[in-house]
């Protein structure tokens, strides 16, 4: 039954029969007042003077047409064009409330403040459009509520909280545009205790004309991520790497140009990212930290001078070179992976030179010496340290061939397989979700491609356009699995794996200020806020912040 219908069975009930009129003012010259109930008709805007022991008013707008006979469905019509907050504050004893066929649009906060034993609200047939989320507040005995046929689009969340009594609700008639916004309305409606009338969607197209209940909660994909940019650290630089020591993140950069290895550290004071220490490292490639214990070691890898082991004894005391690093193997590095093998950490240092060779260092007494040497005369550009089926593999890409994976077997490396149709990859990351082990592998010209391990190959499942990018990584968030293709000539481009498609999905580009020539990325948590660091080789490192979005608040 409608809120009209209901009006009725409850006038006489509220002693809508017994003739009354209030002293001279007390009633407007637009209403018809009985002992407990007001109708109103035609009234420019809400009369403040009512009788104290109002039970029922109704309100029914001004019709373009001659006015019809009051009937059932034309009781009372008023020019009211907005309900304020406060409006009924005279009227505390109110029960029912009825608003059809007005043209106000808008209802604001508190708007029905007061009525704390109102029990029937109906607002229909209306122009509204918007509704405030707080415009329900107080109604704590409200159990019928209509916003049938109006033009609401969307409901703001929250707009029927401590709304505790409600057993009927009317939303029928509305251009609903199902989207994010509406997520609340469909949780809330299979969580409530009452009868709810929702109607069709009106758009989006693809959800246009299905009924809102429906509609499955799970497929409305409502989170986004956005990157905006924090930070500048100045000098350019080829990697970037996380590590945590005495419960405090850190950061170290490798910067060729300034030939150091810089250690940065968020001050507090601040609210920034600060320089803690530097290494002296010449022509560093790369900088890969290592923590054991209260021990801090840092490998910087070297075109020139020959590479080198720092370590700092403990927290009081500062880094200092403690080692030369394989002279005569490592000849022109151009990465270095940490990975443990037999419960001992090791380093893997991939060699671009002709005369070198990619050797793997692992400790051996107070310092790390050579074990193994890997794919000697090959030029590796990248070394991918990663587990597959329970066992330590290693993944290296060259200039000379596909990318070779390698597994530990009896002590040492053994070359298992490479990859098929992936020539000219310069460097490979992995990433796990969803219990599977992905591969994004970067390529200097052509796609770059994302692949997935079926449990003796990774086979191909997506190719994206990339050109001039050295760096394909993926980045692991808070709750979202990124991966970021940078480009030496356009924009780099950011991407967020989709769960259920286990493909990569564009999300934004980085920038302003636009990355110049990015080599390596990294996610940071400080402080409760998420980072990306963003190392680059002809211009400074960016720092951006990554915001998480919920588009159904």
């Amino acid at each position: 039954m409608g809120g009209v219908g209901i009006l009725l069975l409850l006038l006489p009930l509220a002693g809508a029969g017994v003739a009354w009129r209030p002293a001279k003012g007390k009633c407007s010259l637009f209403c018809s007042c009985s002992k407990d109930s007001v109708l109103c008709e035609g009234s420019p805007d809400l009369p403040d003077v009512f009788p104290p022991t109002l039970l029922s008013l109704a309100f029914e707008g001004l019709f373009l047409h001659p006015p019809l006979p009051v009937s059932p469905s034309s009781l009372v019509r008023t020019r009211v064009t907005q309900l304020k907050a406060g409006s009924f504050l005279r009227t505390p004893s109110l029960h029912l409330l009825l608003f059809t066929s007005n043209s106000f649009s808008v209802i604001e906060d508190d708007a029905f403040a007061g009525l704390s034993h109102l029990q029937y609200l109906f607002i229909e047939d209306n122009e509204i459009g918007s509704i405030s989320k707080n415009a329900l507040r107080g109604l704590r005995s409200l159990t019928h509520l209509s916003l049938a046929n109006n033009h609401l689009e969307t409901l703001p969340r929250f707009l029927f909280r401590g709304l505790e009594t409600l057993t009927h609700v009317d939303l029928r008639g509305n251009p609903f545009q199902c989207d994010c916004r509406m997520l609340w309305l469909l949780r809330w409606m299979s969580s409530v205790n009452a009868s709810v009338g929702t109607g069709a969607c009106a758009g989006p197209a693809a959800l246009a004309h299905l009924q809102l209940r429906h509609l499955d909660p799970k497929t409305f994909k409502c989170r986004a991520i956005e990157l905006s940019w924090f930070q500048t650290v100045g000098e350019s630089a080829l990697g970037v790497e996380l590590f945590s020591y005495q419960g405090e993140p850190h950061i170290v950069l490798a910067q060729p140009f300034a030939g150091r290895c810089l250690i940065l550290a968020w001050d507090y004071s601040l609210q920034s990212f600060q320089a803690k220490e530097e290494l002296s490292a010449p022509s560093v490639v790369s900088c890969k930290p290592l923590v054991l214990g209260l021990r801090l070691f840092v490998l910087a890898a070297r075109l020139w001078g020959g590479s080198q082991l720092w370590a700092q004894a403990s927290p009081d005391l500062r880094l200092a070179p403690m080692q030369a690093l394989a002279p005569r193997r490592l000849l022109r590095p151009n990465d270095a992976e940490l990975l443990w093998l037999d419960g001992q950490p090791c380093f893997v240092v991939a060699d671009a030179s002709k005369a070198g060779s990619t050797t793997l260092l692992c400790r051996d007494g107070p310092g790390f010496y050579p074990r193994q040497s890997l794919h000697a005369w090959h030029r590796d550009t990248d070394a991918e340290a990663l587990e597959l089926d329970g066992r330590p593999h290693l993944l290296l890409a060259s200039v000379s061939q596909r990318p070779v994976l390698f597994h530990w077997s009896g002590g040492r490396f053994e070359r298992r397989t490479d990859i098929p149709e992936a020539e000219d990859v310069y460097a490979t990351r992995h990433f796990q979700a969803g219990g599977d082990v992905f591969l994004c592998l970067t390529r200097y010209i052509g796609d770059s491609m994302l692949m997935r391990w079926d449990g003796s190959m990774f086979r191909l499942l997506q190719q994206l356009p990339s050109r001039g990018a050295h760096v394909f990584q993926p980045v692991l968030t808070a709750r979202d699995q990124l991966a970021i293709l940078g480009s030496d000539f356009a924009f780099s481009h950011v991407f967020r794996l989709e769960p259920d498609k286990r493909l990569l999905e564009p999300l934004q580009e980085l920038g302003p200020p636009a990355l110049v020539a990015p080599r390596a990325f990294a996610h940071v948590t400080m402080a409760g806020k998420h980072f990306l660091f963003a190392a680059c080789f002809k211009g400074p490192t960016q720092i951006y912040r990554i915001h998480e979005l919920d588009l159904s608040a």
